[in-house]
């Protein structure tokens, strides 16, 4: 589920969000993403909302991981940061084509093994910022799935609209 189409203004918020290290805009446009439809049903149904993990440098970098303070202002009491890990630091995706982006994000991602329980059986919202082809998602989704998780809902807060994603 997408809250926006990834173009003017919202491309333009999205960038201050993420690039301009102004993680403040984060309770703005949670509040938009739980608006769209279907959104706040799927939170409420959720165990946890799990935010799309950063590589260390991209953390380092930003200081902060804008999915998750997407997922701490969407659920408070579910947001969860530590059991979805980045296994490798992939090749930025800005520009790749769609087979490229898969290609890329192919095994990206590790379930801690600490936290395997927090998602056998349970329901999850994945939490991220944009979605292009839905590469890294579905790669994240694949490992949640792989680690028992019973039922997967992606949120983002924009879309792009390439001819790719349609």
């Amino acid at each position: 589920m997408a809250a926006v189409s990834y173009s003017f203004p919202w491309s333009e918020c999205i960038a201050r969000f993420k690039f301009q290290a102004d993680p403040s805009l984060g309770r703005s446009l949670a509040e938009v993403m739980r608006h769209a439809p279907w959104v706040e049903p799927a939170l409420d149904a959720a165990h946890a909302v799990i935010a799309m993990p950063l590589s260390a440098q991209r953390l380092r970098e930003r200081g902060f991981n804008q999915a998750f303070e997407l997922a701490r202002h969407l659920a408070p009491d579910k947001a969860d940061a530590h059991t979805l890990q980045r296994a490798t630091d992939s090749a930025h995706q800005v520009g790749a084509e769609r087979d490229a982006r898969f290609e890329n994000v192919r095994d990206a991602f590790w379930i801690d093994p600490a936290r395997m329980a927090f998602v056998h059986g349970q329901r999850v919202v994945l939490v991220d910022d944009v979605m292009t082809t839905g590469a890294s998602l579905f790669e994240a989704a694949r490992t949640l799935r792989a680690a028992g998780a019973s039922h997967i809902t992606a949120v983002v807060f924009a879309r792009t609209e390439t001819r790719e994603t349609m």
